[in-house]
C-alpha cells in the first residue's frame, strides 16, 4: 500500500514563499515519477507539476518560473519550492503517483496567498 504525506502548506502574503514536501512510504518516485495537482475552491483539481522517474520536470503554464520540484531518493520525498506567490495560487495541494491504472493521492495541504 502506497501511502503519501504532504506537508509545508500554510498562510503566505503574496509574494511571498513556501516549500511543500510530499513524503512516500517506499521509494517509488524514481520508478514512477511523481505528480503535483491543485484544487481551489470550487474548482477542479488541476495538474501543477510533474517529475519522471528520469528526473525530468514538466510545469504548467501557470506556475512556470515560479515553482521548481526537487527529489530525494534517498529520503523518498519531493519537494516544492513555490516563490512569488499569488493569491490564485490558493488551494489544497496534493501528491499524486500514478502506479499502473491507479492513482494513490496524499491527504493534501492548504496553501493560503493572502493578497
Amino acid at each position: 500500500q502506497v501511502q503519501l504525506v504532504e506537508s509545508g502548506g500554510g498562510l503566505v502574503q503574496g509574494g511571498g514563499s513556501l516549500r511543500l514536501s510530499c513524503a512516500a512510504s517506499a521509494n517509488i518516485f524514481s520508478i514512477y515519477g511523481m505528480n503535483w495537482y491543485r484544487q481551489a475552491p470550487g474548482k477542479e483539481r488541476e495538474w501543477v507539476v510533474g517529475s519522471s522517474r528520469t528526473g525530468s520536470t514538466y510545469y504548467a503554464d501557470s506556475v512556470e518560473g515560479r515553482f521548481t520540484i526537487s527529489r530525494d531518493n534517498a529520503k523518498n520525498t519531493v519537494y516544492l519550492q513555490m516563490n512569488s506567490l499569488k493569491a490564485e495560487d490558493t488551494a489544497v495541494y496534493y501528491c499524486n503517483v500514478r502506479i499502473g491504472n491507479l492513482n494513490h493521492w496524499g491527504q493534501g495541504t492548504q496553501v493560503t496567498v493572502s493578497s
